[in-house]
């Protein structure tokens, strides 16, 4: 089940009064949890994530720069002449008691005000996507409405925020370019008092690839830029917003580094931020 919700967003200028604007959480806390030197890649797409340390982490944000897409005309979808086998994704998600999240953006097809419903992909839409748990929640995958208050296109800024609320439940944002979705997602794993890993990745998903080497394509997406990215971390009972820092995530671009060209000064990666560029016919 998933459940419409609103408030109103942040005015300009505005702080979000769960951080301390004495301190931006960039030093380690005494009992914070060191992210893993490596993890294996899984098969099946080309995709850059960055990935914390299971700890006392709620959630996790960042505003990002939709990349430009280039498609590869002879990776098309033989049932769907109009689409391409390749996928643009940028998206956050989890790991919290063994229940995976992937809630974000993909590049989908649109409805027009008509009802018609596009041939080919043409816009960014939001998605969630959980797995199974052992208490008995099923795998689910959902995409956002259908209307054009909800598409989103190449070059906008948008505002991405995953968040644990209550026992079962996380609220997902998306905001940006005068348009908001935001709704809550039923995930029996995520709670407030759970240990919990979170992530952000770009990729080039591949249809009907999953769990296979990737396919060789020509598909190139550019220009997508981190602005910042934060995690949410439980601290004394507080929700505290901490940059998702160059020393707080364990970096995999699968298949092969070859494949992604990050650019970000210290400066960025010290608050969660770089532009990168995937190419299927590497860097």
């Amino acid at each position: 089940m998933v459940l419409m919700i609103s408030c109103a967003p942040l005015k300009k200028n505005e702080t979000d009064k769960r951080s301390d604007p004495k301190n931006n959480y960039a030093d380690f806390f005494p009992n914070e949890v060191r992210p893993d030197v490596s993890k294996p890649c899984f098969e099946g797409a080309y995709y850059r994530k960055l990935v914390s340390s299971t700890d006392n982490w709620v959630g996790i944000r960042g505003t990002v720069i939709l990349p430009q897409i280039i498609f590869d005309d002879t990776r098309k979808n033989p049932k769907k002449p109009k689409q391409y086998l390749d996928n643009p994704s940028i998206y956050l998600g989890g790991n919290v008691d063994g229940q995976e999240t992937d809630i974000g953006l993909s590049w989908e097809v649109i409805k027009d005000k008509q009802g018609n419903i596009s041939e080919a992909r043409v816009a960014f839409r939001p998605f969630l996507r959980r797995t199974s748990h052992k208490s008995g929640q099923e795998s689910i995958f959902l995409n956002g409405p259908a209307t054009e208050e909800y598409y989103w296109y190449p070059g906008e800024e948008v505002f991405l925020s995953l968040e644990t609320i209550g026992k079962g439940l996380v609220k997902f944002i998306v905001e940006g370019a005068g348009k908001k979705y935001e709704t809550t997602f039923e995930c029996a794993g995520y709670t407030l008092e759970n240990k919990g890993e979170f992530k952000r990745v770009n990729a080039i998903d591949q249809m009907g690839n999953e769990g296979k080497p990737v396919q060789p394509t020509k598909t190139k997406v550019n220009g997508g830029k981190w602005l910042h990215t934060d995690l949410l971390r439980m601290e004394n009972g507080k929700v505290l917003i901490v940059p998702f820092q160059s020393e707080r995530y364990t970096e995999m671009n699968c298949p092969n580094v070859s494949f992604f060209s990050v650019m970000a000064s210290d400066a960025e990666k010290r608050k969660g931020a770089e532009e990168i560029n995937i190419s299927g016919t590497g860097h």
